[in-house]
C-alpha cells in the first residue's frame, strides 16, 4: 500500500504522537509498503527511507519546543503527487484538518487516529481556546475520516459522547525486545540511591499536565529516591520543587531500557493520557505502575495485580499507593512478575498489522458503489 501521514508532530520534537508515526513508518517499509510523512517544522526530510516533507509551522506559547502547523497551500498538490491508497492522520488538528480536506477533494479515504486531548491541553496552557471549541474542531476532522483509532476504551467512549462515529480501539505497540527485566542495572541503581532507597521514577515529559507538582510528597518519604526522566517546559520549575529528586534528562534506547528496568516502581501522574507508552514500557520492564485511575492507563493497570491505581490529583493516594509497595516488598515482587506478561502480546508487529487491516478496510469500503452513494 501507498500511506500518506499527517502527523501533527514529528522529529526533531520527540512525544507520544512522534514515537508512533515512527514505529508505524518502521512497520509498513518492514513489511514492503510505501510511505510518506507530512509534518511541520524544520527537521530531517527523510527518516529511514521514508520522505518527510515539512510544512510551515510556529512555536506554542508557553511550549516554545513545541511548534503547530500553519496553512500549508501545497497540501492537495503533495498528496496528488504521491497518490496514496489512504491518508493517515496522526492525532489531527490543524495540519491534519488540512489534509482531510485535501484527501476528500481527491477521494482519498483517512484512517484519523485519536491520540492527545488537545482539548486539555488547551486549557492548561491557557491558549484562549475554550474546550468545547477545540472539541467541535476535532469533531469536523474525525467525522470526515473513514475511521477513527482511538488508543483506550476510555478514549473511545469520550469520542463517542461528543458524537464521533465509526471509532475503533488500536492500542500502541511496546517493543518487547528492547524493554525487560534483564535490562536492570545494579550499578546504575548504585549511583540512583548509594543508601539502598526504593527508586521511584517518572519517565516522559516534564509538563503543567502532567500534574508532577504531586510528585512533591513522593520525594519527602523516607527510604526513597525519586528520579525524572525527560525534559519538557517546566523542568526548571519543577527542578525546584523536587529538589530531593534526580533530574537525568532526556534518555533513549539502551539507556532509556536500562533506566527503566532499573526502577522499583514506575510512578506517572498526568490524568489526561489517551493511553500512556511510558506505563506500557514500565510493565514491559517488570516494574509495577502507580497511576491515577484515569483515561487510557485503566488499559494497561490492573489494580493490585500489575500495579496501583489512585484517585486522580490526590497527593494522598499516591503516596499511599508508593508506601504500599515501598513497605510490601513481596506484593512489589508479585506485582513485577505480572507486569511483562500483561504486555506481551502487544508488540509493534501485532500492532502495524492490525493498523494495514484497518487502512484495507476503508480502502475497500470507499470503493464499493453502494457506500459510495450512501456517503
Amino acid at each position: 500500500m501507498r500511506v500518506a501521514i499527517i502527523s501533527e508532530s514529528f522529529l526533531p520534537q520527540v512525544n507520544g504522537v512522534t514515537n508512533s508515526v515512527l514505529r508505524v513508518c518502521e512497520q509498513l517499509t518492514r513489511h514492503g509498503h510505501e510511505a510518506l510523512v507530512i509534518a511541520p517544522g524544520p527537521g530531517p526530510a527523510e527518516w529511514s527511507g521514508v520522505p518527510v516533507v515539512r510544512t510551515p509551522s510556529c512555536p506554542v506559547p508557553g511550549y516554545r519546543d513545541f511548534r503547530v502547523a500553519l496553512p500549508f497551500p501545497a497540501m492537495t498538490a503533495t498528496l496528488h503527487e504521491f497518490d496514496p491508497d489512504v491518508v493517515h492522520l496522526a492525532s489531527p488538528a490543524v495540519l491534519g484538518a488540512q489534509g482531510a480536506t485535501a484527501a476528500a477533494e481527491l477521494g482519498i479515504p483517512c484512517v484519523a487516529v485519536y491520540q492527545t486531548d488537545l482539548a486539555a491541553y488547551a486549557g492548561r496552557y491557557r491558549l484562549g481556546l475554550a474546550e468545547a471549541m477545540v472539541w467541535r474542531r476535532l469533531v469536523r476532522v474525525h467525522t470526515a475520516a473513514a475511521r477513527t483509532l482511538a488508543p483506550s476504551r476510555a478514549a473511545v467512549r469520550q469520542l463517542q459522547a461528543h458524537g464521533i462515529d465509526r471509532v475503533v480501539r488500536w492500542g500502541r505497540g511496546v517493543d518487547v525486545e528492547r524493554f525487560r527485566p534483564d535490562r536492570r542495572d545494579e550499578s546504575l541503581r548504585a549511583a540512583w540511591a548509594p543508601g539502598g532507597q526504593l527508586v521511584v521514577g517518572y519517565v516522559g515529559r516534564l509538563a503543567h499536565e502532567k500534574d508532577l507538582g504531586l510528585l512533591t510528597a513522593v520525594q519527602e518519604l523516607p527510604g526513597v529516591r525519586l528520579v525524572m526522566v525527560g525534559d519538557g517546559p517546566q523542568r526548571r520549575q519543577l527542578e525546584r520543587q523536587l529538589d530531593r529528586a534526580l533530574f537525568t534528562g532526556v534518555l533513549t534506547g539502551d539507556r532509556l531500557a536500562g533506566a527503566f528496568a532499573s526502577l522499583d516502581v514506575f510512578v506517572h501522574t498526568g490524568p489526561h493520557e489517551t493511553f500512556c507508552q511510558a506505563a506500557q514500557e514500565a510493565l514491559a520492564s517488570g516494574v509495577p505502575v502507580v497511576a491515577p485511575a484515569a483515561g487510557g492507563l485503566l488499559d494497561l493497570v490492573q489494580h493490585e495485580e500489575n500495579g496501583l491505581l489512585f484517585a486522580p490529583g490526590s497527593a494522598e493516594e499516591l503516596v499511599a499507593c508508593v508506601r504500599t509497595l515501598q513497605h510490601q516488598p513481596a506484593l512489589r515482587r508479585r506485582m513485577g512478575e505480572g507486569t511483562r506478561r500483561s504486555v506481551e502480546g502487544r508488540t509493534w508487529e501485532a500492532v502495524g498489522q492490525e493498523l494495514v487491516r484497518h487502512y484495507r478496510d476503508v480502502v475497500a469500503e470507499a470503493r464499493t458503489p453502494h457506500r459510495r452513494a450512501a456517503a
